[in-house]
């Protein structure tokens, strides 16, 4: 069986049944930044430690922990239908929603080269919607944005906060992550380490752009994975996870699979690999948790160009086979 997957930044793999055996060696150079954090708390690095990067779609974990940190709190629940929509909360956050994603759409790639003025939330609406849903809620799986956009809205009518706000509430202040920012100026992402991002708007990122080190990319998934922020019972529903299917060329993944924020599956014989990946125009990102290594570590990998695959075999290389 194979399905199509809808991945970040609009690109589409076909997951393939049969295994594509990946060597796991990836050439870490001047602009590869890494950080490491181990089951036990040592830490480790290479690059720039100071740096700050773009965490493009992984955010998308961030948005989800804090739903789930909301839903402990009897404030929310994944069952919530955002303003009377046909689908859930936890469909929009495990893209089983049928929404479309608006990096399919040529027009939206040729605003953003040429630097215009992000869309306003009506002409996005409109330019996603007119086709309407790819298919019923539940019954499917495609990547969206949108989704996260409609979570991030939810988050803020239900907490009275903004994004930033709630970030630093329930994640960045108990944590100490004192990189961590929510980018929603173009001189905000100008202070990151790629000189690209001086041209670029974050509000292209619909569902909000975090910003930090690599460290705190590492130490934020860390802290999910050792329930620093989530109890055992929001953490169970976060991971349930819709599979995907098997290997995609060029990538480590050899099975995959999506939790709720969380991209779920296997890396060959790295074993496990539970976190997220993320692409803009001018740099990649994966930031992963390895459960099966001797020691599980989580990982964090920042680069550039916009081939996520050259990130995540970072993350592969750096949690050892």
């Amino acid at each position: 069986m194979m399905r199509w997957y809808t991945a970040n930044w609009g690109e589409h793999f076909l997951l393939q049944t049969e295994p594509i055996v990946m060597q796991h060696s990836v050439m870490l150079d001047a602009q590869t930044h890494s950080a490491w954090i181990t089951s036990d708390g040592v830490l480790g690095g290479s690059g720039d430690s100071s740096a700050r990067f773009p965490y493009w779609s992984s955010t998308k974990t961030v948005i989800a922990i804090c739903t789930l940190k909301l839903c402990e709190r009897d404030q929310l629940s994944l069952e919530a239908t955002p303003e009377s929509e046909p689908y859930t909360l936890r469909q929009l956050l495990g893209h089983t929603s049928g929404l479309r994603d608006y990096g399919q759409l040529a027009s939206y790639h040729d605003a953003v080269a040429a630097d215009e003025e992000p869309w306003t939330r009506q002409q996005l609406m409109h330019a996603v919607r007119r086709e309407g849903l790819l298919f019923e809620p539940g019954h499917g799986w495609s990547y969206s944005n949108i989704g996260y956009l409609l979570v991030r809205e939810t988050l803020e009518r239900v907490s009275g906060l903004s994004l930033a706000q709630l970030v630093d509430e329930l994640i960045g202040d108990p944590l100490g992550l004192e990189s961590l920012e929510l980018a929603t100026t173009c001189q905000q992402l100008a202070s990151v380490y790629w000189k690209a991002a001086r041209n670029y708007h974050p509000g292209w990122v619909y569902h909000g752009c975090l910003t930090g080190t690599a460290a705190d990319a590492a130490r934020l998934l860390h802290a999910l994975f050792h329930q620093q922020i989530l109890g055992a019972a929001a953490l169970k529903q976060l991971l349930v996870r819709y599979p995907l299917g098997g290997a995609i060329p060029g990538r480590p993944w050899t099975e995959c699979g999506y939790a709720l924020g969380l991209m779920s599956g296997t890396m060959g014989r790295s074993g496990r690999a539970i976190g997220h990946s993320g692409g803009g125009p001018f740099c990649v990102n994966a930031v992963y948790h390895f459960p099966d290594r001797q020691v599980p570590m989580t990982v964090a990998c920042f680069t550039d160009g916009t081939d996520e695959g050259q990130a995540e075999l970072c993350a592969c290389s750096l949690a050892g086979p």
